[in-house]
């Protein structure tokens, strides 16, 4: 607790706002998606799928692939405080869709489904009058994810394909460099080691207008590590952090930049 609360001291310190932002593309997506202030009839059912789980006092035994919890002791975990705790919060909810609004996918991968709160905003964010994107989620745990696919059954979220599997088995077994996802939200393990395999067994997927998303960049000195060595990366040309996320773009006529954006 301490570490996040010295990083994020640090990062409202580097922080800017649009007015600071000088990349067109930077500055049209603060201003047209991070800063729109309009209501979205779509946030009324994110706060249902919320609320439902928020009201669930059910209890399942979570199995944890990933780095661990600093909030749960115990496997054994009650719906309503994962939702609570663990979750996407409704304001990142919020901004994931807009987020996916903005740049319209028609594919999308997410690395960490949990409850489905984030994967909800992804699949609204998705939806237009014309057509909906093709959403892979992937879960380790089977008695979360039937969590997730019951809610999803519930409020009609139909165009996600809901995958019980490791990260790892999932990447290793396909044929990366013939998939074009135009937008990956990852959400899983919070281990630099996990998160830079998955940057790098990814990397064959991305082209010129390819959104990546990491959560939690400073989670852990180790997570931060992580988070500088992706912005290194010759491929990378624009990063935005915002504390939570980390954003990465690939866009080949950009100059590389990195911004600290308030979101």
């Amino acid at each position: 607790m301490l570490f996040q609360i010295k990083a994020y001291l640090k990062f409202l310190w580097h922080s800017k706002n649009e007015h600071a932002v000088h990349s067109p593309f930077v500055f049209q997506l603060l201003t047209k998606c991070f800063y729109d202030k309009k209501p979205k009839p779509e946030y009324a059912v994110l706060r249902k799928y919320r609320k439902s789980l928020l009201e669930n006092e059910d209890s399942i035994e979570v199995t944890d692939f990933g780095a661990g919890s600093k909030v749960f002791t115990s496997n054994k975990r009650q719906i309503s405080k994962i939702a609570k705790t663990a979750g996407i919060s409704q304001k990142r909810a919020q901004l994931l869709f807009r987020i996916t609004r903005y740049f319209q996918p028609d594919t999308i991968l997410e690395m960490g489904t949990s409850l489905g709160l984030a994967t909800s905003a992804l699949a609204l964010g998705s939806q237009t009058l014309e057509t909906k994107a093709k959403i892979t989620t992937l879960e380790g745990c089977t008695e979360t994810m039937a969590i997730a696919k019951n809610q999803f059954q519930l409020f009609n979220i139909n165009n996600v394909d809901a995958v019980v599997t490791s990260f790892e088995s999932y990447l290793n077994s396909l044929e990366l460099q013939t998939l074009n996802f135009k937008l990956i939200y990852f959400d899983g393990n919070h281990s630099k080691k996990a998160t830079l395999n998955y940057f790098e067994l990814l990397l064959p997927t991305v082209y010129n207008e390819t959104v990546w998303i990491f959560d939690d960049i400073h989670w852990s000195p180790e997570m931060e590590e992580a988070w500088e060595s992706i912005k290194k990366h010759p491929k990378v040309t624009v990063t935005i952090d915002t504390f939570q996320w980390g954003l990465v773009f690939f866009r080949r006529e950009q100059p590389k930049e990195h911004f600290i954006i308030r979101a």
